[in-house]
């Protein structure tokens, strides 16, 4: 396990080693906090709870967010002065959102104290310290997560043995992941790079389509991210939280959210929905709650008021989606249900425009140019067709999830072949590298 931790440290630290001290300093006091607030005195322990959590978001809030809300609330007059220059030159830790989560989850679970899982029960402080620092730093998921929660990854730390290893899951894992980053996500973010002001020199058919084509290389770039921490996860022996389950086939945004980024939303739901009531406390105060932890789980993904609005937007979905189906039964006829998955994709897919975009205002610009006045003219080029090939292995993948069942012994005895197809492409047909979409957050 310490050889791990260095493992992990020392991979941190290669893609920004300024920020290995924040890491370490983060490792050390929720280990310290969480090993007070598993052991102290009863009366004391809420006390070092306050105070851990109050650490992770103040360590969240001051290296993500302290540049927005200077360049926010503080007159641009005053930015020239050393403190509050100092304050919007303050850099951002990568992986820092993740940590942060990871070091609450490791506190909170630590006061629960789930004695079947054990997370610290019976464990010297060292014991405790090794566990700790494995759970946060562990290197496949320390970046862009998944988001690890201490019940679920803690229990799994022990000796591990090759012959454990399903090295057809790991094989699996890593050839899809590697395949959605390299060959669709990176070849996706070439083409719609072009998805920068002045849009007024596009169709609006050709703006909708990179937009669409952006949001497919979102889900590549981060499914992609996700299998490949799963796969390295695997081949060391843990279990790592499945993040992503065909979130483009939801009907529903609430569904949206149970396979999208899996392991966020369990984290907003256990740690901030429920705490602050859920929907037990009324009609008006679950609309509140839906929208308020969607707000904050927008500005989690970044330090701008693009994703406070987006969360926003997901948020109004989500309580707007609860309002209607209160009054209205659900149709289950086939083609309903595929209008609401087209519903929900379009929807998602033009909120991702704050993702992609870099102020409100080139937002706003991009609706404005969709007005009726740009719809004639329209020329086929190859920009279209370059970003349908690319989506075309989504839409592919996509479609054999929704056929397996009827179909399971057909597709299964195509997998060697599908396989080695992806692994062939990844080896001749990878776009040009780049970091993955969600290192930012």
């Amino acid at each position: 396990m310490p050889f791990l931790v260095i493992v992990s440290t020392y991979f941190y630290g290669t893609a920004y080693w300024k920020a290995t001290a924040i890491l370490l300093i983060s490792i050390l006091f929720n280990t310290i906090i969480s090993y007070k607030v598993s052991t102290d005195k009863k009366q004391n322990v809420k006390a070092w709870l306050f105070m851990g959590i109050a650490f992770n978001l103040a360590t969240l809030f001051f290296f993500k967010y302290i540049k927005l809300f200077t360049l926010t609330f503080v007159d641009s007059s005053l930015h020239a002065q050393p403190f509050f220059h100092f304050l919007v030159l303050v850099p951002l830790p990568i992986g820092v959102s993740f940590f942060t989560f990871e070091g609450i989850s490791l506190l909170v679970d630590s006061y629960k104290q789930k004695e079947v899982q054990g997370i610290i029960k019976n464990q010297s402080f060292y014991s405790h310290f090794i566990r700790s620092s494995l759970f946060i730093s562990f290197f496949p998921h320390l970046i862009a997560g998944p988001i690890l929660k201490a019940d679920q990854f803690i229990p799994q730390i022990g000796i591990k043995y090759f012959k454990n290893i399903n090295w057809e899951k790991v094989f699996k894992q890593l050839i899809l992941g590697y395949f959605l980053k390299m060959v669709v996500a990176d070849n996706l973010k070439d083409i719609t790079a072009d998805l920068i002001y002045p849009f007024e020199i596009y169709h609006p058919i050709t703006l909708i389509t990179l937009l669409f084509g952006y949001s497919f290389q979102i889900f590549a770039d981060f499914a992609g991210y996700s299998l490949i921490a799963l796969g390295l996860a695997s081949l060391l022996g843990y279990d790592l939280i499945n993040n992503f389950n065909f979130p483009y086939i939801s009907k529903s945004f609430s569904e949206f959210w149970t396979r999208w980024h899996i392991s966020l939303s369990r984290w907003l739901k256990e740690y901030l929905y429920i705490p602050l009531g859920g929907n037990r406390k009324g009609v008006l105060r679950t609309y509140f709650n839906l929208f308020i932890v969607m707000f904050l789980g927008g500005l989690w993904h970044g330090a701008t008021w693009n994703f406070a609005l987006w969360g926003t937007v997901h948020g109004l979905a989500l309580a707007i989606e609860r309002l209607i189906s209160n009054y209205f039964k659900p149709n289950n006829t086939t083609w309903y249900k595929t209008l609401k998955v087209i519903l929900v994709f379009t929807v998602v897919s033009f909120a991702w425009l704050f993702f992609k975009l870099l102020t409100i205002h080139e937002v706003v610009n991009f609706y404005k140019a969709l007005a009726p006045a740009y719809w004639h003219g329209f020329t086929l080029s190859n920009r279209e067709w370059y970003v349908l090939f690319y989506c075309l292995p989504v839409l592919f993948y996509y479609i054999l999830y929704l056929l397996r069942n009827r179909y399971t012994l057909t597709i299964n005895k195509l997998e060697p072949f599908l396989y080695a197809v992806l692994l062939f492409l990844i080896l001749s047909n990878a776009g040009f590298s780049g970091n993955f979409i969600y290192f930012r957050f």
